[in-house]
């Protein structure tokens, strides 16, 4: 009998966000615990690190709402490498109160904390030992020709700083409209907070840069998450109005949402600005080609979030309370996607293209060759036939058992509807409930899909008090971490075997 050989395709990762990584000073950051996880990837046989949208977060803690597409997150520089280059001292860093709850991210905490403590390293510059050296790539950061956004984006924080944090689009005139003299005036009178909002950004990518590297060379891929839309309130919107529907005042027209279902009576009204797609056509997407670029700067593969939004989208005029009232509109579809392939080349994408699928929307997927999304929590519908079971996956796509938007397996085992537990019972070879979590990893790797996704909260068999997000709601989101103990060596030689067994291994 012939030996088996591995499909050179099959592969597996974990999905985990930086900040639910167990690092000190309140939050997950680039530190040697995520170095730790990396090598614990390495050692289970995995392939690829999924992580969350790494941008500077706003109101209510979304990585979805960002305030900027561009900028990265100051809350995840390592404080521990700041100390040992000499920018903070271990009196400094442990003078500011982050929270004392390793599981839970106070938000509140960190936010009033971190910067007053990012502020001393940066005034700290002149006392690091390689201050000559950090200047100097500091210089070369802000001249990179790929950081055109970043004079922006820090004008634009210490601007909001300025003005108590309120939105952009209540600032005064002359700075709201972008005048050429009220801009001027703005960079001279805040030169010291852009330079430091520019330094925090000049840390950020150099820590990541060299964890990103740390991960690569064991053959680690990361896959990050880039949003379709921007936040209103952000450096995107207020540098670059002509990309969006906004009217002369650049105030929206109509914003971004999703119409009523069976999950949601009234929809959900994001609020994001909409795209002038006729205008990013007659520029040959140069935005967006500029947007995906820098992505791939910072991953190696991008999950695009509602990929239907590029086939069609939903328009809700502003002001509306609730996304009841709406239109769908035709999206750029096929063309954006040619053009990135011809000016960027054949790029890793995973197309999120869950949630109700029209012919044409299935069509665009197809078209672009990018591997769909199968969640098997969505399968066990004991009234029809899914094709979120996985004997009705193709090899071309990703697997998870859920997402960041889902409850934790275990938590939704235990709130299936009756009939639909049974199913799955039935369907996974169920026989007690503490089974239930491994038997849903067993089915996505032993499915015909290329990758397959698992949550690091399922690894780790944990209830709903881990789960990432609750769509639709504020508060109690984004802050589960990682306890520091939660990895052990049963639990790696668990996930290596899982890998080996269904030739997913590395």
């Amino acid at each position: 009998m012939a030996k088996k050989t591995k499909q050179k395709n099959r592969r597996c990762g974990v999905l985990l966000p930086i900040f639910s990584l167990p690092s000190k000073y309140g939050i997950g950051s680039f530190s040697k615990e995520a170095y730790e996880f990396v090598d614990f990837l390495e050692k289970t046989g995995q392939s690829y690190w999924q992580i969350l949208p790494l941008g500077p977060t706003s109101y209510g803690d979304s990585p979805y709402q960002s305030f900027s597409t561009f900028a990265g997150n100051p809350y995840f520089i390592d404080i521990e490498k700041l100390i040992e280059e000499g920018l903070l001292t271990q009196k400094e860093a442990s003078g500011y109160d982050f929270g004392n709850n390793s599981e839970y991210i106070d938000y509140e905490k960190l936010y009033r904390a971190r910067f007053k403590l990012l502020s001393v390293a940066f005034n700290n510059l002149d006392k690091a030992g390689n201050s000559k050296e950090i200047k100097k790539e500091f210089e070369v950061f802000k001249k990179d020709e790929d950081n055109d956004w970043l004079q922006d984006y820090s004008l634009f924080m210490a601007l909001k700083n300025a003005n108590g944090g309120r939105a952009w689009n209540t600032w005064e005139e002359g700075i709201r409209l972008r005048k050429t003299k009220a801009l001027k005036e703005a960079l001279s009178k805040y030169a010291k907070e852009v330079e430091f909002f520019s330094f925090l950004q000049y840390l950020f990518f150099k820590q990541w840069t060299e964890l990103k590297s740390y991960a690569n060379k064991k053959e680690i891929e990361i896959i990050g998450d880039i949003p379709i839309y921007v936040a209103f309130d952000s450096a995107d919107t207020w540098a670059n109005p002509e990309l969006f529907q906004l009217d002369k005042n650049n105030i929206p027209t109509d914003v971004a949402g999703c119409p009523p279902d069976a999950f949601s009576a009234t929809g959900q009204l994001w609020g994001n600005p909409l795209y002038r797609w006729d205008y990013h056509k007659k520029t040959g997407f140069a935005w967006w080609i500029k947007r995906i670029a820098h992505c791939y700067k910072l991953y190696d593969v991008i999950r695009i979030d509602h990929f239907r939004g590029f086939d069609e989208y939903y328009a809700i005029p502003y002001g509306n309370p609730t996304a009841e009232i709406g239109e769908w509109r035709k999206g750029p579809g096929i063309e954006l996607f040619d053009i990135m392939k011809k000016e960027l080349g054949q790029k890793k994408v995973i197309a999120e293209d869950l949630g109700f699928l029209t012919p044409s929307v299935i069509k665009l997927v197809k078209k672009t060759g990018y591997p769909g999304m199968k969640i098997l929590q969505f399968a066990f519908d004991s009234r029809e036939e899914s094709d979120y079971l996985p004997h009705n996956y193709v090899k071309n796509c990703i697997v998870y058992t859920g997402t960041h938007d889902n409850e934790t397996t275990l938590g939704w085992f235990k709130n299936l509807p009756k009939a639909d537990k049974k199913f799955a019972k039935e369907y996974l070879g169920i026989r007690s409930s503490k089974d239930a979590v491994w038997l849903c990893i067993r089915a996505c790797f032993a499915s015909v899909s290329d990758t397959a996704i698992i949550p690091m909260q399922d690894y780790l068999e944990l209830d709903m008090e881990a789960r990432i997000n609750t769509p639709s709601t504020l508060g109690g989101n984004w802050v589960w971490r990682m306890k520091s103990d939660a990895i052990t060596d049963e639990l790696c030689s668990k996930m290596h075997d899982y890998a080996r067994i269904y030739g997913r291994l590395r």
